[in-house]
């Protein structure tokens, strides 16, 4: 099978040259001698060539306009273009290459050596284009892949946020609606410009799909607490307060098992700083560390207004859920006790929208 031959334009307006230059060339390319410039640019509305050879003095456009009106139009930029000229100086030969050029010929030329450098810079062509093709490749075969991984972590986790449900069936929903209550909170927080800094560097993506796992550690809570059909005593509640650091240990531990590769994977780190500062309070009071301010992780302050707006708003199994609008009173009325003030005041301002999700998610 024959190969295609590449085509050489050849642009200079001595027609000896572009009888010498067809003459060397034709027995290897497809070779256009162009006598101008203007005639070169209405070509290559309907051929593109392989490789230009481009004289500098030219009447009308000179070589350097010529390669600077190529670079301009995207189909054309990639083009490889080598010089040919008379002038010996470095200035001109550096200009030539600042414009673009790949490489510089001077004329005379010698056949052989004119060969040459043709091979070589269509090599250099060709091996910059294999590894274009296998960059892009590579970057579809990643795509794939952290599509497929993303596709598995978000389905091991709706499966570990159902055997939480599961575990915990007196809470309803909860997971879920917490959720969509971060979702909120998020973009307002996001739309007033508060904690900008710091939510820009996150990947807010990874922070909203880790939240479901900020309970996992009640997976390892004894039933008879868990489901109790009444309020905890104190011995239990201290029992059930265990389920943030055992959630927090084994989130670490999924952490240091991924090692070096994705040991500083920002979903697990959300997931872990929610599981463990969701029940911490702004005043210190809270637990399992008495975290004050903003010690306690951005993401364990967000996670305390949607926790603590779904329980007060939920079914329990000792106590009605509560109206909406009570609600939205004792989430305000913990603005710099138990809740961060900023986040509180961002919280007043979708209160009517956390209240739509709770009536959209209620029980019937």
């Amino acid at each position: 099978m024959s190969v295609e031959r590449k085509i050489i334009m050849l642009v200079d307006d001595n027609a000896t040259n572009l009888e010498v230059g067809r003459n060397t060339l034709e027995s290897l390319y497809r070779v256009y001698p162009i006598p101008s410039g203007d005639i070169f640019l209405d070509l290559l509305e309907h051929v593109l060539p392989d490789l230009v050879l481009l004289d500098i003095e030219m009447p009308g456009m000179n070589g350097y306009e010529v390669i600077a009106a190529l670079k301009k139009k995207p189909k054309w930029k990639e083009i490889p273009v080598i010089f040919l000229t008379a002038r010996a100086d470095e200035g001109s030969e550096l200009k030539g290459l600042s414009l673009g050029a790949i490489d510089y010929v001077s004329k005379p030329f010698s056949a052989p050596l004119l060969l040459k450098r043709i091979e070589n810079n269509l090599q250099i062509v060709e091996h910059k284009k294999q590894l274009q093709d296998f960059n892009a490749s590579l970057e579809n075969m990643v795509a794939q892949k952290t599509f497929q991984v993303v596709k598995l972590q978000n389905s091991i986790m709706n499966t570990v946020a159902d055997l939480i449900e599961f575990r915990d069936y007196t809470t309803g929903s909860h997971i879920f609606r917490t959720q969509k209550y971060l979702k909120l909170l998020l973009e307002k927080t996001l739309e007033e410009g508060i904690y900008t800094e710091e939510l820009f560097s996150w990947n807010l993506e990874h922070f909203i799909s880790s939240s479901p796992l900020h309970d996992l550690g009640k997976l390892a809570i004894s039933d008879s607490i868990l489901n109790k059909p009444g309020k905890l005593t104190p011995e239990e509640f201290e029992a059930m307060k265990k389920h943030v650091e055992i959630g927090v240990r084994a989130i670490r531990k999924i952490e240091e098992n991924m090692g070096g590769e994705l040991g500083g994977n920002s979903f697990l780190r959300h997931a872990r700083l929610i599981a463990g500062g969701h029940h911490e309070k702004w005043d210190g009071s809270g637990y399992p560390l008495g975290l004050q301010g903003t010690d306690i992780p951005l993401e364990g302050r967000l996670m305390a207004i949607a926790d603590v707006y779904d329980a007060l708003t939920s079914v329990r199994p000792y106590r009605r859920p509560m109206p909406t609008d009570k609600a939205r009173k004792m989430i305000e009325s913990g603005s710099g006790t138990h809740f961060d003030p900023s986040l509180a005041h961002i919280f007043s301002k979708v209160a009517d929208m956390f209240a739509a999700v709770a009536r959209s998610e209620s029980y019937n």
